[in-house]
């Protein structure tokens, strides 16, 4: 008879050390981070449903939601970590395997900083983490001695520098002190530094929903909530009450005087928040977006929210055959407004990223004037805070193109917060904009929205 054949001793102790709660959650961490760092990869996709590769596989629910907290954690204050972690390594990183050692120390060090982990059981399982594979198991002994070095400096780590120099990329971080000045710039770096707020859409009567969910009614309609609850445990959700949607997205529709029956295309619509403002209030929406898989999610939330729609699968630039009294183009951009919702942004844009996306937002402008009525509207919004997909972009489309013309954007419009309104009557909100005491009730999402009005020659 034959014997099986043996499993190497080294597989057998990999295997072993898989089986320790915490080291799968660890490892497919340090995955994920490389993914996003060294891949480009956006951190939703690598989360979504049926996405992930092989990161996310096996993994418990509870394990997923550790997962993604380690890595938005170490992705959030990335150059702070970096820089505590060079200080340590006097040799820098070992060339063999520098990419595995620097994501494992990377979310040890998240944890340590951050987290609200035991820190020897930081340090344990990032050991452990080293001991999985033979190229990394020779510094097995080098993580574990510059995470105790960590442990000890804790406090001088977490009082030295600022946001802006250490956990914002150099390039944007000089381009928001030429664009907002100094102060204004460090200001929306501390605020990127922050966990994001949850903030909630409701259809109709907010001050009864406040009161249900235990949130506060910002000025501009918006609810604000504080829990750690699954969204779809929350009174409201599955009768379809109310959405998420930070209060600065849910500005731009607000801009949109609806009247029902109102023909309204939102161009660039999934997943489709904006949609559901304009439907909630009676408009007859038309969501286009290129992507049928986001559209997906966009009707779903729709059936959810018992709202209607016509869908469109199509490309914004091209579509043609629609007349619309008028239009909400949420064009494609940098999304810099987000980083502190979405802290990849900052480590996978690059700088010449936003020429691109600037000459794209160009093309669906004038689409948009091309599928607007006369005497219609058009608001333009991007969830950026990079002059040149925001107040440049409109200046230029307004040079171009005479038969349009601002219709500013009065502070009453807005919850009466002036700062949120520039001199030519545009909306700019800032991730520095409406402080709170608490930190978690603090903040806005980065956007910029303009209103336009299509002039009608026949008047």
């Amino acid at each position: 008879m034959m014997k099986p054949p043996r499993v190497a001793a080294n597989e057998l102790a990999r295997q072993e050390s898989m089986t320790v709660p915490g080291v799968a959650a660890r490892v497919a961490a340090a995955a994920i981070l490389r993914d996003v760092i060294v891949g480009g990869h956006m951190l939703d996709e690598l989360f979504a449903a049926g996405s992930g590769f092989s990161r996310l596989a096996g993994l418990e629910p509870r394990d997923i939601a550790l997962t993604r907290s380690i890595v938005t954690v170490a992705l959030r204050r990335l150059g702070t970590i970096r820089q505590a972690l060079a200080s340590l390594l006097d040799n820098g990183l070992p060339r063999p395997a520098a990419t595995q050692i620097e994501s494992c120390l990377t979310i040890a060090a998240a944890q340590i900083l951050f987290l609200d982990v035991p820190d020897h059981a930081a340090v344990d399982l990032a050991v452990r983490m080293m001991r999985l594979d033979q190229k990394t198991v020779p510094y097995a002994s080098l993580v574990n001695g510059v995470l105790r070095n960590l442990i000890r400096r804790r406090e001088a780590v977490l009082a030295d520098g600022s946001p802006l120099d250490q956990d914002t990329p150099a390039w944007l971080a000089s381009r928001w002190r030429k664009t907002y000045g100094e102060a204004t710039a460090q200001a929306i770096a501390a605020a990127n530094r922050l966990e994001p707020t949850l903030d909630i859409s409701v259809k109709s009567d907010p001050a009864l929903w406040a009161e249900r969910l235990g949130a506060i009614l910002l000025p501009t309609g918006s609810l604000r909530l504080l829990t750690h609850r699954p969204v779809t445990e929350l009174p409201g959700f599955a009768e379809g009450a109310w959405w998420v949607q930070d209060a600065a997205a849910a500005l731009p529709a607000r801009l949109l005087r609806v009247t029902p029956g109102m023909k309204i295309g939102d161009l660039c619509s999934a997943p489709g928040g904006k949609a559901a403002q304009l439907a909630a209030r009676g408009a007859r929406v038309v969501a286009v977006d290129r992507s049928a898989e986001r559209l997906k999610l966009l009707a779903a939330n729709f059936q959810r929210l018992r709202l209607e729609s016509e869908v469109v699968v199509a490309d914004v630039v091209a579509l043609s055959g629609f007349s619309f009294d008028a239009v909400l183009l949420d064009a494609p951009c940098s999304g810099t407004g987000t980083i502190r919702r979405h802290p990849d942004i900052a480590w996978t844009k690059k700088p010449g990223d936003i020429a691109k996306l600037a000459a794209l937002q160009t093309r669906m402008l004038d689409k948009a004037f091309e599928l607007v009525k006369p005497g219609g509207t058009i608001i333009y919004c991007v969830c950026s805070i990079e002059p040149e997909e925001g107040e440049q972009q409109i200046a230029s489309l307004l040079r171009r193109n005479p038969d349009l013309m601002r219709s500013p954007i009065l502070a009453e419009e807005v919850g009466g917060l002036h700062e949120l309104v520039n001199l030519n009557g545009e909306l700019r909100t800032l991730p520095s904009h409406l402080p709170a005491e608490d930190s978690r009730r603090a903040g806005l999402d980065g956007f910029f929205a303009a209103r336009l009005v299509r002039r009608d020659q026949r008047s």
